[in-house]
């Protein structure tokens, strides 16, 4: 799902917002579990209860996948060629 960021226009995606308690769960399809596990102060835990073969990945790890690579960087600075 992707959403734009402040200032910028997309077309946009309906997002599903579901509250949830502690041990309470969301169930995804047939055979994905979403539980909240823990919840302290502005960090909640999910147990993710899937089948093997579902790829899960944190947004953060797939946006910073999707950035260009940068230059090599050699004792602290980016090396010029």
């Amino acid at each position: 799902m992707n959403l734009a960021k402040p200032g910028e226009t997309k077309d946009l995606t309906t997002m599903l917002v579901l509250s949830r308690k502690l041990n309470e769960s969301i169930v995804i399809g047939d055979k994905i579990t979403l539980t909240v596990v823990k919840i302290d102060r502005n960090c909640v835990r999910l147990g993710i209860d899937a089948p093997q073969d579902v790829t899960i990945f944190r947004q953060e790890l797939l946006d910073k996948s999707m950035e260009p690579a940068s230059e090599p960087v050699r004792n602290g600075s980016v090396h010029e060629s």
